[in-house]
């Protein structure tokens, strides 16, 4: 099993370990918003970016002295670009999975991917083929499946949906800034710019609302902070060595994962829909793996 993924390419190699990562962070900041979960007192979306981007900054600045690279990088507009629209993304996403289902929170979260290769087809020029985008279309349709049995016979808060569906794309414009500095930058300044961002706009933010954790909570949260910076580096060199299109669908794999951990963790049973949308999923990412390295024999 370890030969076959070592065979698969870096790019997509860095993306699902970054979405696993991700994935389990969702799993974290649940578990801080709900007391039911694990008997953990609730801590404010807000908060918990605070603690995860003192952490990261923290990680990131000791990284960077030790490899004696800039900390402000190079290309700064992208890297500020990157700082604050992943802190937007972050934050509002937070904010989605404490107020809403984790599955639905997901599934909106998962628009990203879309945002993402539109934004790099304007803005890069970047080829797609038709039938890649038929793929994505599949691996999203696997998504909405995933999520659909949650929207049944339940009413949600329609301001929470639209802030979910602004929060991918917002991640969308992050992800194309961190193409922008593909070849400027390293992994570590990219990732740097988000708590440089964050920590002062969550500090001020946490004056008006902030909870006393716990052993336990702080605990919980260091991990998310240290999950999380490991996620973000995953994607960085996911993005950094491979075309969007190729490396990008693979985080539709995030529905599978935080349906297995769901379904291991919280007891949330496989409906008949989660396992057609896994299935979608697969097709759709293997699809345009396999049409992404034969495009010259399909016109667009």
């Amino acid at each position: 099993m370890s030969t076959l993924f070592f065979r698969i390419p870096i790019g997509i190699r860095f993306i699902l370990l970054s979405t696993l990562c991700f994935a389990l962070v969702n799993i974290g900041v649940k578990a801080l918003s709900n007391p039911t979960y694990f008997g953990f007192q609730k801590i404010p979306a807000q908060e918990i970016v605070l603690f995860r981007s003192v952490i990261s900054f923290i990680l990131s600045y000791f990284m960077l002295k030790r490899r004696k690279l800039p900390i402000l990088g190079f290309n700064k507009k992208w890297l500020l670009i990157r700082g604050f629209f992943g802190t937007a993304a972050l934050t509002l996403f937070f904010f989605t999975i404490q107020h809403i289902d984790l599955s639905i929170a997901t599934v909106l979260q998962y628009l990203s991917p879309i945002f993402t290769l539109f934004i790099a087809y304007y803005l890069f020029r970047e080829k797609i083929v038709f039938l890649q985008w038929t793929m994505v279309i599949v691996a999203f349709a696997g998504v909405i499946l995933i999520g659909y049995s949650k929207f049944i016979d339940t009413e949600k808060n329609l301001l929470w949906f639209g802030l979910g569906i602004i929060s991918a794309f917002f991640s969308g414009i992050a992800y194309n800034a961190i193409i922008k500095c593909k070849t400027t930058d390293s992994s570590l300044n990219v990732v740097i710019y988000f708590p440089m961002i964050a920590t002062p706009i969550m500090s001020v933010w946490c004056l008006f609302e902030f909870v006393l954790p716990g052993i336990g909570e702080f605990v919980l949260l260091i991990v998310i902070g240290i999950l999380t910076q490991v996620a973000q580096i995953f994607m960085t060199k996911a993005l950094h060595n491979g075309h969007a299109s190729e490396v990008i669908p693979f985080k539709y794999f995030g529905a599978v994962y935080a349906i297995l951990i769901g379904y291991i963790i919280f007891d949330e049973r496989l409906v008949i829909y989660s396992q057609i949308g896994i299935v979608l999923i697969l097709v759709g990412v293997i699809g345009a793996q396999v049409l992404k390295k034969r495009p010259q024999n399909i016109k667009n």
